[in-house]
């Protein structure tokens, strides 16, 4: 969701590929080192995997922006993001290196969910794989995808907000289901860890209905309430569509979406949204407006046949 801004990544906009290859490397290197930590290990159970706790600090929850201005600098405020690092700008290797290159600077302050973008099937159309090819070779793009296999799929913090990128699942009955997914592993066509980064709530549906996208489900406002009933949960935080404001609440306040890329790949007029969570839990939204300068980019998915980012009601078209 390319909210990183152009002057924080590389220079002038006529270097040549070759040249910003220079700048990119110490963030590879990032990359390898992230790999080598491989964020699992094997056969051993981690709480921050699939299920992050923590608790009397405060959150920034966003999807992929952040600048000190709107939330300040990783030890001063703790980030979770909650995925589509790739495939929504031309700068998606800049800004996928960025967040890397913070998690191994910052490793109790920085936190990356998956989102359904960081798999191989869904980037290798959208257009991550053509950057790879075009910037470095296809053995990045396999790093890549070693990387976001490693990648934890939910997260939960102060034992109140439950975090993922896509929604709830049918197939969710306890919080071990998602510690026992054991990483690194590819995103299947259905089932929970496909639902937890695909589904999608709906004001229109009772309980679970048929998903437009093709993939996973829809819930309804019951299935909130109950979720957070059954879990002792007080809010359900996502991402994975466009809103308007940045934010938007379902189920009387039970759940919000946050969309942090304003002016979404330069084809809606939408700003884009952090959630701030405090000691007490109290939730506050800084918006980010979207510039009017911003360059049109064509989203790679748009003619693939593929379900693309669909919007939660309606958003204002450039």
């Amino acid at each position: 969701m390319a909210a990183v801004r152009e002057q924080a990544c590389f220079g002038p906009k006529d270097w040549r590929i070759r040249e910003r290859r220079g700048i990119l490397d110490p963030f590879l290197k990032a990359l390898s080192a992230f790999l080598r930590q491989r964020i699992t290990r094997k056969n051993e159970k981690q709480r921050e995997q699939n299920s992050l706790d923590r608790r009397g600090i405060s959150f920034l929850i966003v999807e992929v922006s952040f600048e000190r201005r709107e939330g300040g600098f990783p030890p001063e405020a703790n980030y979770l993001f909650l995925g589509d690092y790739v495939d929504r700008g031309k700068q998606s290797l800049e800004t996928i290196c960025l967040l890397l290159a913070y998690k191994i600077k910052y490793p109790e302050n920085f936190f990356l969910l998956r989102g359904n973008h960081e798999c191989a099937s869904i980037n290798r159309i959208y257009g991550f794989y053509d950057e790879c090819k075009r910037r470095y070779n296809i053995k990045l793009w396999k790093t890549f995808t070693d990387c976001f296999n490693c990648l934890p799929i939910a997260a939960i913090v102060d034992e109140k907000i439950f975090c993922c990128h896509g929604g709830l699942s049918p197939d969710l009955q306890n919080m071990e289901q998602i510690r026992r997914i054991m990483r690194p592993t590819d995103v299947p066509d259905t089932g929970l860890l496909c639902d937890l980064l695909w589904s999608d709530p709906d004001k229109d549906v009772q309980g679970w209905g048929e998903n437009d996208r093709g993939v996973s489900f829809t819930f309804g406002a019951d299935v909130v309430s109950k979720f957070l009933s059954r879990h002792d949960l007080d809010l359900v935080c996502r991402a994975h569509q466009v809103v308007e404001d940045g934010y938007e609440f379902f189920a009387k306040r039970q759940l919000v979406t946050l969309f942090s890329a304003p002016n979404y790949c330069g084809e809606f007029d939408n700003a884009g949204g952090m959630m701030s969570v405090d000691e007490t839990l109290m939730c506050s939204f800084q918006i980010l407006k979207p510039s009017e300068k911003k360059a049109k980019y064509q989203y790679q998915g748009l003619n693939s046949g593929r379900p693309v980012t669909p919007s939660r009601g309606p958003v204002k078209k450039k």
